[in-house]
Order: structure tokens, then sequence, then C-alpha cells
């Protein structure tokens, strides 16, 4: 799908901030280059679709600056084989970019409204290896299998021990996880077997994760 002009020049400012952090890799600009951000937009925030500015969409929630979503990717490694389960589908344009880089990617968010909105896209869009649904983020998505990769973009007190249980052995999980000075930060989790290794990436704007499904919106 071809970009607007002003979709092009975003996209290049946006390469731009990215080298200057070290993100280069081709795979992952590929994907951002071939997702068209300005439809996961709302109208009225158009002319912000490639800044580094959160965007608020419907239910009370927010979309992340584009250099953060490029970051957040950018750190899970993805691999065209991987299966990649998404905690807070959003808008969907992670999810999008995503899986243009992985074999699956199953979205999950609390809101029926982001949940339809998203589907409408990833249809748009033609994008047959994703997978939304409404589901209650805050234990995982169980019934599923395992995961090479969980993402999630809410915050956590601590790392549950439920999504660890998702994922493969190699896998790896990344989320915001809030500190005593009620900063959160994205946090990755790696697993070896029954062993983790964590550390700690960059701050982030995420929200409490809220458990449940929402009965409204």
């Amino acid at each position: 799908m071809p970009q607007t002009v002003n979709g092009k020049e975003g996209f290049a400012a946006l390469c731009l901030r990215l080298r200057a952090k070290g993100i280069t890799g081709s795979d992952l600009l590929n994907a951002i280059e071939q997702t068209p951000r300005h439809i996961f937009v709302p109208s009225e925030h158009a002319a912000s679709a490639w800044s580094m500015r959160t965007i608020p969409i419907d239910c009370g929630a927010f979309m992340e600056g584009v250099d953060l979503a490029a970051e957040v990717i950018d750190a899970l490694k993805l691999k065209p084989s991987h299966r990649v389960l998404e905690i807070g589908t959003g808008s969907g344009f992670s999810a999008a970019v995503m899986a243009r880089m992985a074999e699956r990617v199953l979205t999950i968010d609390r809101y029926k409204t982001l949940v339809a909105s998203a589907q409408e896209r990833m249809d748009r869009l033609s994008l047959r290896n994703v997978v939304v649904r409404q589901a209650d983020g805050s234990v995982g998505l169980q019934g599923e299998g395992t995961f090479d990769r969980i993402v999630v973009t809410a915050a956590f007190a601590k790392l549950p021990q439920i999504y660890a249980e998702q994922l493969v052995s190699g896998g790896m999980m990344i989320a915001p996880v809030l500190g005593e000075d009620g900063i959160a930060r994205m946090t990755r989790l790696m697993k070896t077997g029954s062993r983790f290794e964590r550390n700690e990436l960059f701050e982030t704007p995420y929200q409490s994760i809220v458990p449940r499904v929402a009965q409204y919106l």
C-alpha cells in the first residue's frame, strides 16, 4: 500500500532517530515501512502519526509513539519462525508490524471496541497470521500452548510466574515493571530451561495492567 508524502517523510525521520539509538535492522524497518501507520491513528491526530508522542485512542487507551513501538519490537529479536503473544492490542499497529516479521501473532485486549477495530485493520492489510481476541491479559493466554516471545504493554508490580510458564525454553518476555519509585521500566526475561535471566531496558509510559475483560466498550 503506497504511503502518502507525509508518511514517507515521517518514516525517513523515524529511521534517523532510530539509527541514533543503534536500531538499524532492515527486517524491522521494512516491516514498519510496509505498515501504513495513518490507518491506526485517529484522524484528528494524523499529524502526530510518525512522532514520538503517545496518541489517545478509544476506551481511554493510548498508542505509544512510533519510536517506542519500534524499540520494543527491536528488543524482541523476532525471527520468521516465532509465535508471538502480545498483551494489549491497542490500535493493532505493533501486532501488524510483528506479523511481517514472525510466523504468527496472537494479540489480546480487554476492550471489545479495540479488538474489533484492530481486526478490521488486519483484514484491510490482509494480515492473515494475526489473531485478535478479547481476553484478560493479566494471566497471559492459557490453552494456546507456549510462545517464543511475549510482549506486554501494561505495567506489573512484578512479573507474574504464569507468564514464564507460557514461554518456550529459549523464549523471551518483555514487559513494563513498576519500580519502587513508581516508574515503569521495560524489563526483559530470558528463559533457559527452568532458569531465567532478567534485565531492565528503558523507561516506558505504560499504565498498570487492569485485570478481567471489560464488560463495556
